[in-house]
């Protein structure tokens, strides 16, 4: 469905019983509400509706021009928008990466919105920023950000038909295709940079901690996110929380462990 929201038009994808709790899925770069599909027949099995967003930079009517339009705060205050279309008050809420980002801001700034907090590969951004100031591992981890937010990142990711994004997915196979595809639709690898481009570390700095269940999943094969920054994020959440380790697993755990991710986010969101 398009959901008019905030002066753009968001794509979400519904699915499950009509009747079911809502989850709300947030996806992350260079991916859309597909890095979901594995995991959805389960969450329909337990009687769950789910809506999975294209936020924006994904949607084709949600591309702002301005770098400073991606800022997460714009994109969770999408987040908050689209639920009040939907007429949804409370979610159970999913991110995954970028998503991650989000959904942690979502939890900590509308904790009203939020039934269960399912946090994927990302960690909470405070605890995050202690790793990036005491981790030299993970500073190292992050360089990548410094090409992602240049000027050639464009020309970079979609040469030689996308091959740098294929090799960066290359764990999950013939689906980094299908994302490697969608970027070469105009305006949508400039939006999905674009957040990249306007991050800055105060905005990571003011988050809160998380008052609502939580359950962070972090995998150790993740070449981004680091064991100390997972670990760090207990501090940041002062409710039930739980803290999953998927072992021998990369970034892309919504495709690469589909059921281990599915099993977390049922017993999190309790059926």
């Amino acid at each position: 469905m398009q959901i008019q929201a905030r002066g753009f038009t968001f794509d979400v994808y519904e699915g499950g019983p009509a009747d079911g709790a809502p989850v709300l899925l947030l996806h992350g770069f260079p991916q859309d509400h597909r890095e979901f599909d594995l995991i959805l027949p389960r969450l329909h099995a337990a009687g769950l509706r789910t809506y999975a967003l294209d936020q924006r930079g994904y949607s084709p009517g949600a591309r702002p021009a301005a770098v400073a339009d991606y800022r997460l705060g714009e994109a969770t205050a999408d987040a908050v928008a689209v639920l009040d279309a939907l007429g949804v008050d409370r979610a159970h809420v999913v991110g995954h990466d970028w998503g991650a980002q989000v959904a942690w801001l979502l939890a900590a700034q509308h904790p009203d919105r939020v039934s269960t907090l399912t946090a994927v590969s990302v960690p909470h951004p405070r605890g995050l920023g202690v790793a990036l100031s005491n981790q030299p591992s993970q500073k190292l981890r992050f360089a990548y950000m410094g090409v992602f937010r240049s000027p050639v990142a464009e020309r970079l990711l979609l040469g030689a038909n996308g091959t740098v994004l294929r090799q960066m997915m290359r764990p999950i196979g013939a689906r980094a295709g299908l994302y490697a595809t969608a970027m070469r639709e105009p305006g949508r690898l400039t939006g999905a940079l674009n957040w990249y481009r306007a991050l800055n570390r105060g905005q990571l700095g003011a988050v809160g901690k998380i008052t609502v269940p939580t359950t962070y999943v972090w995998s150790d094969g993740d070449p981004v996110v680091g064991r100390p920054a997972a670990l760090a994020t207990a501090s940041w959440v002062a409710a039930d929380y739980r803290f999953v380790t998927l072992r021998g697993i990369g970034h892309w755990i919504p495709e690469e462990a589909p059921r281990a991710l599915a099993d977390v986010t049922l017993a999190r969101i309790g059926v």
